[in-house]
């Protein structure tokens, strides 16, 4: 192209052609990619408002179960049956809490703000309400201190449920978790295996797990070190073999 326009049409300006050339090139360059990139965009975002009117939908039944299971459990004296309700009750449970985390993730995907206020030591009762009906074995003992905080709720709930499950199913040998929440501190202690100083050293790698037959809850110690340092939660282990762990979680007072 460059021989064409010094021989023929006789440019006498080289260094203004090359420019020029440059500058074509580039045009053509963005709007190719612009003919590739809009289609995407629009897959991506009929994707993203198919998920959010599904999610919608999908709401409308579980709150509809919810609601009739517990009118059900009002007039009904039956044992065998107060226990298939309360089944289903926790398979409800377990479904809102996957729309939440779903519902979540989506508005990160959107950059929305989602950090709010809200009681922690209520959001602590309520996951431990969830577990309760899991692991109906376990004794949980509770000394909430009332705290009020500002932060990402949905990921702070995912990364105690990854935490409490973690002690749950490290402690084969107990059956006791002890939470404590004073002073802005969150104390979740287990009495279970624990870890040496080797393992305390690879726990935040990428789903690190010291026992691979154990399948795990949430979403890695890895991922709950990230979000604590996103949101200026301090976060710390103190663990020993054979002893027991326990997980401190430091909130700024605000």
């Amino acid at each position: 192209m460059i021989h064409y326009f010094l021989s023929v049409v006789q440019v006498d300006n080289t260094f203004l052609l090359i420019i020029v050339i440059l500058y074509i090139v580039a045009l053509a360059g963005l709007l190719i990619s612009k003919l590739s990139i809009d289609p995407l965009e629009e897959h991506v975002t009929n994707l993203q408002n198919l998920s959010k009117e599904t999610l919608h939908e999908l709401n409308l039944p579980i709150s509809t179960i919810m609601t009739n299971t517990h009118l059900l459990k009002k007039n009904m004296d039956d044992e065998k049956n107060l226990k298939r309700l309360h089944r289903i009750e926790s398979a409800c449970a377990m479904l809102q809490q996957r729309y939440n985390e779903l519902d979540y993730m989506i508005k990160k995907q959107s950059r929305q703000e989602l950090r709010e206020k809200f009681s922690l030591d209520k959001l602590v009762t309520s996951r431990v309400e969830f577990f309760q009906a899991i692991y109906p074995h376990v004794k949980f003992n509770l000394e909430l201190q009332n705290t009020q905080i500002l932060s990402d709720k949905i990921g702070l709930s995912k990364v105690i449920d990854n935490i409490i499950d973690n002690g749950i199913k490290y402690s084969l040998n107990s059956n006791i978790i002890d939470i404590k929440l004073a002073d802005f501190t969150l104390h979740i202690q287990d009495y279970g295996r624990g870890m040496d100083e080797v393992e305390l050293l690879q726990i935040f790698d990428n789903y690190y797990q010291s026992n691979k037959n154990m399948q795990g809850f949430g979403i890695g110690l890895g991922m709950v070190k990230r979000f604590c340092d996103m949101q200026n939660i301090q976060l710390n282990f103190d663990s020993k073999p054979d002893i027991g762990t326990t997980v401190l979680l430091k909130f700024k007072e605000r």
